[in-house]
């Protein structure tokens, strides 16, 4: 079993000089992702579909092993709300084929407001191609239900496990042979940091829910304020080897937490949800 750990993006202004040195130009910092962690998570696809040609250039410019996880665009979840997938979906996949073998899954989350509709996620699960891995986020508590389970299982796609406030505000079905978690904010102080106690609980429920040695668990922190995801994915790395599973490289050291943080303003995107 792998457990693969990054983050959720990489463009973010207080991870300059925390995490990212003095010197290095914002153009390279996805190669610095990229050394340090061997997964990402693309929160960009979301909002808006980059031409095939930023994706062939994420391929040159990544290591061999790199895994490039898509989340799926808005339009799809949050404007067509699931309605006709098969078009967007072909869209989405044709602008990340140049990632070729580094294309890990795709995620599709849902809006908050969208209760369940097992038809819909049955027809947006039939437009993806077999192979493609397809993890599904819902936000709506009407989803949690043996029909939305069953149509999972189905399609072997995942459900997303997520956690806010330090834990799991999702069901922890396995409705595939391998696992996708975000974590959304931790319970620690100072906010959205998690604390080691709920990423070592986090790390046991991976071990006894995902045991088989092929099984893959996509993991990805999306509490990037402050460079928590940074710090927080070292930790999680740390309790997933003392749990005795395989797990992917992190960055050999802590960010400074304690920076000065510059004026300029980057982002990769304005922040509508994650």
């Amino acid at each position: 079993m792998t457990v693969l750990v990054g983050t959720s993006g990489w463009q973010y202004r207080d991870w300059r000089y925390r995490y990212y040195p003095r010197g290095l130009p914002q153009t390279r910092w996805f190669e610095q992702i990229m050394r340090d962690f061997r997964t990402v998570e693309l929160n960009v696809t979301f909002y808006r579909l980059p031409r095939a040609e930023v994706f062939a250039g994420w391929y040159e410019r990544s290591p061999a092993d790199a895994v490039i996880t898509v989340k799926a665009s808005r339009y799809l979840t949050h404007i067509k709300r699931l309605r006709d997938p098969a078009p967007s979906v072909a869209m989405l996949l044709d602008r990340a084929a140049p990632l070729r073998d580094k294309l890990g899954p795709v995620l599709v989350q849902l809006p908050p407001d969208l209760p369940a509709d097992v038809s819909a996620l049955d027809e947006t699960l039939r437009a993806f191609p077999r192979g493609v891995r397809v993890a599904v986020e819902p936000r709506h508590e009407s989803w949690w239900t043996d029909g939305v389970r069953r149509c999972l299982e189905a399609h072997n796609a995942a459900l997303c496990w997520a956690d806010r406030g330090g834990a799991a505000i999702t069901p922890l079905w396995r409705t595939a042979d391998w696992g996708y978690l975000r974590f959304h904010e931790g319970g620690d102080d100072p906010w959205p940091f998690y604390t080691d106690d709920e990423l070592a609980t986090w790390a046991r429920t991976v071990a006894d829910v995902f045991p088989s040695a092929g099984d893959d668990v996509y993991v990805y922190f999306n509490n990037d304020p402050g460079c928590a995801a940074i710090d927080n994915a070292i930790t999680f790395a740390e309790a997933v080897s003392a749990a005795g599973l395989d797990v992917t490289r992190v960055p050999a050291s802590r960010p400074d937490l304690r920076a000065a943080q510059p004026h300029e303003t980057v982002r990769e995107t304005a922040r509508l949800g994650g």
